[in-house]
């Protein structure tokens, strides 16, 4: 199970205190009490795993350790190792204490959400001319703490959405080593599913349904993944009583979630033609060109629907035809 949404607070590690020493040797009197090491800071780095979340799932509280007290003889604490969470790529951090926000973009970004404490002063700093005996030290100070809200939502370059059991496993199965679970019937895929096609990072997001964008199903849970995913795969089912409906049905619910998600790239599919004469699948091609071609200049959606069937050669290879085209876009040198 993904955790994608969980609170979590972080404490930065308190100061190690200054400690009041003198030298008692002959000739050397003097003020020795050495100062407390600092407090460890507390860091999120992005990682690939898309599992990370779920260390936080029954472990809220996260502290850095503390600085080391001052010593004699000037010897100060040790700094206190910092703490270091690994979070996913994609993962919003809302510190809910200062209303801030971070957000973990690549693999390997480090960022510093509190600070451990500053070591207090031992008695040898407080020395001077007037002073040869101080017996004042000073205090570490307490590291930050904060409550933080740590939300997944996924960084992919193509996502596959649609109704459920339309076959967006399926498809992901075949163009990557993914090994999503398959079987027909709805709600197959209840969490996101992520392959590898060259330099393309692939997402099967979970079935949406009439209403989802209200919680219905399994809801806006899913519909934020979609928000950071660069093109959309569009799948409808070639068996289904109406297509043109279902093709509706989703992009209402991405429009009424983010009105913006229908201005991304979208390729439109029409899955499982095996499933069906080719005439239907002529029929349904000539009702999707008419509803496309009224679509508003401004919307990303495409202006054609692919035929597609897994076990199909010839159409996987429209689809790679396509993949291979946004690898090329992706990989371009910038102008």
């Amino acid at each position: 199970m993904i955790i994608d949404d969980v609170k979590i607070t972080v404490t930065g590690g308190n100061g190690g205190s200054g400690i009041v020493r003198f030298n008692k040797t002959k000739m050397s009197l003097g003020p020795t009490g050495g100062s407390g090491g600092k407090g460890g800071d507390v860091y999120l780095k992005g990682v690939s795993d898309l599992s990370a979340l779920k260390q936080f799932r029954f472990k809220k509280d996260n502290l850095a350790q503390n600085g080391d007290n001052g010593k004699f003889q000037n010897n100060d604490g040790k700094d206190a190792k910092d703490l270091i969470l690994l979070v996913p790529v994609g993962t919003i951090a809302r510190n809910l204490t200062i209303t801030k926000t971070i957000e973990i973009t690549q693999i390997g970004q480090t960022e510093l959400i509190a600070k451990g404490g500053r070591g207090g002063k031992g008695n040898f700093l407080y020395r001077s001319a007037i002073n040869t005996t101080p017996m004042q030290s000073e205090k570490g100070k307490l590291g930050e703490h904060f409550e933080i809200q740590l939300e997944l939502k996924m960084i992919a370059d193509v996502g596959f959405i649609g109704l459920p059991n339309v076959g967006k496993s399926s498809l992901l199965n075949e163009l990557t080593n993914a090994s999503a679970k398959v079987a027909n019937y709805p709600f197959t895929t209840l969490e996101p599913n992520l392959g590898v096609y060259f330099e393309l990072i692939l997402a099967d997001i979970p079935g949406l349904i009439e209403g989802a964008s209200v919680g219905k199903g399994l809801g806006i849970k899913f519909l934020r993944h979609i928000e950071r995913t660069k093109v959309l795969f569009h799948l409808i089912s070639a068996d289904s009583e109406n297509p043109i409906q279902d093709y509706n049905t989703v992009r209402l619910e991405l429009e009424t979630y983010n009105p913006l998600l229908l201005k991304k790239q979208e390729y439109i599919f029409l899955s499982k033609i095996d499933a069906v004469s080719k005439e239907t699948v002529e029929k349904i091609k000539n009702e999707f060109k008419k509803l496309l071609a009224r679509q508003s200049p401004g919307e990303g959606g495409s202006k054609d629907i692919v035929p597609i069937s897994i076990i199909d050669s010839g159409s996987l290879e429209d689809v790679k035809k396509i993949l291979t085209d946004l690898i090329s876009e992706k990989t371009a040198p910038p102008q």
